[in-house]
């Protein structure tokens, strides 16, 4: 169940109320939320497959930077050509699988995870969010997406968010 500052942290991190949040699947060493882990299914009915659902303003901005630099399409060319690599993202498809499993089952979505898994790339957001909810080493692509935006909370939180007394 989410907290309400938390809930408040991530609409103002998204400009938007949020839908179908979960959980915090991960903070950011400031505190906030960076990743939400969402219910695989909209309150609308509608399915959605991102589990792990990246808000923090700043590390998608430079994650869109990337993704506009070329990196999905040589990530999945390493993908055909390395199958150790292909092997362990294809694992990293079965574990975010997993992990909607465990919130909930939606038929229409069944076996389809996010991000281009597992055979090729598609949303480094996505990847990034599931390395941080499930931590290094689950998914190898993700974890070089992170490797590559670097301290992105170094500069401090993303957002302000008041205390229930409307103090930051």
């Amino acid at each position: 169940m989410i907290e309400p500052r938390d809930e408040a942290a991530v609409a103002e991190q998204l400009g938007r109320p949020p839908r179908a949040i979960h959980d915090v699947a991960h903070r950011c060493p400031c505190g906030l939320p960076d990743v939400v882990a969402t219910e695989p299914r909209l309150p609308d009915g509608t399915p959605f497959p991102t589990t792990f659902y990246l808000t923090c303003p700043r590390v998608a901005s430079l994650i869109g930077t990337l993704e506009g630099s070329g990196l999905m399409r040589e990530m999945t060319e390493r993908l055909a050509g390395d199958p150790e690599l292909a092997a362990a993202y294809a694992e990293a498809h079965r574990r975010y699988l997993a992990a909607r499993a465990e919130l909930g089952s939606v038929p229409e979505i069944e076996g389809v995870s996010a991000g281009g898994m597992p055979d090729r790339v598609k949303c480094l957001h996505v990847l990034a969010g599931q390395a941080l909810a499930q931590g290094r080493g689950v998914n190898p692509l993700g974890d070089e997406v992170l490797d590559l935006v670097g301290e992105w909370w170094a500069a401090g939180p993303c957002v302000e968010v008041p205390d229930e007394d409307g103090t930051s």
